[in-house]
């Protein structure tokens, strides 16, 4: 005879259900909402279909700000990741030597994101921030407010600041997690230290970098805060980026429903793009079970 199941278990869930359904799917209906209806006020709607998704689809604005927005997370991945990777093989691998730098590449990311477009905002100003004032002092034409080069060069650096932290940590924890047999095998063969790299220390550490890779390209995907707090988006239109744009379409504009549309396509843009790691990170895991 089956045993009773105590259900009583689910009660403990529920809070979280309830927490989650009021903080995420109530929201999301009413964007929904939105994105296929439109409104005159008075809770008044009327059904429009795809239209504001066509807007959105054939905007200029929009197809600017997602090259700009592409070019960014490019740029971040290319400097980040083999930075990242560059640092974690210099880390000591055990020691109070290890335990304080990883300390100190921890500290970076215990900023907000707030504080961080803050201290850059100020750093980079030509009146009374360091750099700003610096390149000003040596003749360099140097103005985030006024040119676009150097506003660019600046959300890089704070960026780039900011996270090859967390690569770096990830990568550090690929690297100690391989067996000291393989470095053995690899003295014995009278490798290279690039052979070492290459053939023992890259493949293992493939797993942390694709998770590295992804997490990195997420947050620089729908980076907000940073580059708002240190440009507004400017100048003009040249940092202004998807999530700075839908904010300018929905709160600047009040076009709630292009805004919702908008929004919509970024979540199904970021779920897609999250379902590609991970169908490549569970390939990786099956070829590297014994057969």
């Amino acid at each position: 005879m089956d045993k009773p199941v105590n259900q009583r278990a689910w009660f403990l869930v529920l809070p979280v259900f309830l927490l989650v359904a009021f903080s995420a799917i109530l929201p999301l209906m009413t964007v929904v909402n939105y994105a296929f209806n439109d409104t005159f006020g008075s809770n008044a709607f009327f059904w429009v279909g795809l239209e504001w998704f066509e807007e959105v689809l054939t905007s200029e604005r929009v197809h600017e700000a997602l090259l700009r927005q592409l070019l960014f997370s490019a740029i971040i991945l290319a400097i980040e990741i083999p930075l990242g990777i560059a640092v974690a093989l210099t880390l000591p691998k055990r020691g109070i030597g290890a335990s304080v730098c990883l300390v100190i590449l921890a500290l970076p990311l215990l900023i907000p994101w707030n504080v961080v477009g803050t201290i850059w905002q100020v750093f980079a100003r030509v009146d009374i921030g360091l750099l700003g004032a610096f390149l000003s002092q040596i003749g360099v034409d140097f103005n985030i407010g006024q040119d676009s080069i150097d506003a660019w060069v600046v959300l890089i650096v704070m960026d780039v600041w900011h996270w090859t932290s967390l690569v770096t940590l990830l990568a550090y924890a690929g690297l100690q997690a391989i067996p000291e047999a393989y470095y053995q095998a690899g003295r014995i063969d009278q490798a290279s230290r690039w052979a070492v790299f290459r053939y023992i220390e890259l493949p293992k550490m493939k797993g942390v970098l694709l998770i590295a890779i992804l997490l990195r390209f997420m947050d620089s995907f729908v980076i907000y805060t940073e580059p708002f707090v240190v440009t507004g988006g400017g100048p003009g239109s040249a940092t202004t980026f998807l999530s700075i744009d839908l904010v300018k379409m929905a709160i600047g504009q009040f076009d709630l429903g292009p805004a919702a549309a908008f929004s919509i396509m970024y979540f199904f843009v970021i779920l897609l793009i999250c379902w590609v790691f991970y169908t490549v990170m569970t390939n990786l895991d099956r070829q590297d079970l014994p057969e």
